[in-house]
């Protein structure tokens, strides 16, 4: 029987002899480091080229114990938010010559430390976490041992890690004054289970803005919701003798429920959401939302832990960044 040979793969010995160079000016060259001349490292670059070499990952992690890969651990990846805030960490992570793995914790804690202790055990260079529950000690050895960790959109207590946030509180309050310009005097708010922090501060941020302008306060229906739910809670509002005459929604899924949930009630409500959405601008009326930049919260965390990967040891940052109220129609009265 004859055999038939596998070609042998290109070494960095054999770029080396095709550009004339030592094995080290390769090494410097795949790796991305300085000290190269800029006609050197073309022809080396050239020589990787014409022998189509690839670089041996898995031995440099044998020698460094870490590798150019980098894991994020969202919520939901099917939740836009998220979705827009992964792809901006991997445009990030792409450009620094890194590799993203991505999870979906899907808010059980459990599932979430699985992704996690998962990553770790192929040796991330570094992690960004969403966090479901606010207890993440189980981190803080991994993190003394010099994994930087970043959390987003949420804190978490027993680990020191840089943290992004927005501004829940203001993003509420410029939506309740939006209404009250409005003519809006009773404000109902509908928003997600209180135990995740973004919706506990954003309840937080509608009480505090209408007790400062006088007004109700405990039109409240926090979730899980259902578009039936929702449409009980708004018929329920609606048959008060001060009805509600406007809804305030605490993330773009309940948003969702929320249009749902008045069109089951037979209700015309004003309404501003929490997150844009896609198509908002094309409902009529169009939906008014308060918007965050979830691509800039990616990008940012996403520089800081390159930052930390590069030696940045300073101490942990909280970056809260600010929302933009989008004035579309549907703030306004509608009768």
């Amino acid at each position: 029987m004859t055999q038939i040979s596998a070609p042998l793969r290109p070494t960095m010995y054999d770029v080396a002899r095709r550009a004339g160079v030592s094995i080290k000016t390769v090494s410097r060259v795949v790796n991305g480091e300085p000290g190269v001349r800029p006609d050197t490292r073309v022809r080396v670059d050239a020589a990787i080229s014409d022998l189509g070499y690839l670089r041996n990952d898995g031995a440099s992690q044998l020698r460094s114990g870490r590798t150019d890969t980098i894991g994020l651990v969202v919520e939901d990846l099917a939740n836009p938010f998220y979705s827009a805030l992964a792809g901006a960490v991997e445009r990030v992570a792409r450009r620094h010559r890194h590799l993203l793995l991505t999870g979906s914790g899907e808010g059980i804690a459990d599932q979430e430390r699985s992704i996690t202790s998962a990553f770790l055990a192929r040796r991330v260079a570094g992690l960004l976490v969403v966090p479901t529950a606010s207890d993440h000690a189980w981190l803080a050895q991994e993190a003394a041992a010099g994994t930087p960790v970043v959390l987003l959109d949420r804190p978490a207590q027993g680990v020191a890690a840089d943290t992004f946030l927005t501004d829940n509180e203001g993003g509420v309050r410029s939506a309740v004054e939006h209404l009250v310009a409005h003519g809006h005097r009773h404000i109902g708010f509908l928003s997600d289970d209180p135990d995740f922090w973004t919706a506990a501060r954003r309840l937080d941020g509608f009480r505090t803005a209408t007790r400062s302008l006088g007004l109700r306060s405990d039109t409240v229906a926090m979730g899980p919701h259902s578009p039936d739910s929702v449409a009980a809670a708004l018929r329920a509002w609606h048959e008060q003798d001060d009805p509600v005459t406007a809804v305030l929604t605490g993330n773009n899924l309940v948003t969702l429920a929320a249009l749902r949930g008045m069109r089951l009630a037979g209700l015309r409500l004003s309404l501003v959401g929490f997150d844009d959405f896609e198509l908002a601008d094309l409902l009529t009326p169009a939906v008014t939302v308060v918007a965050q930049d979830p691509a800039s919260m990616g990008e940012q965390a996403t520089h800081l832990l390159m930052q930390r990967l590069a030696g940045d040891a300073s101490p942990p940052r909280t970056v809260v960044l600010p929302t933009r109220l989008v004035v579309r129609e549907s703030g306004r009265p509608t009768s």
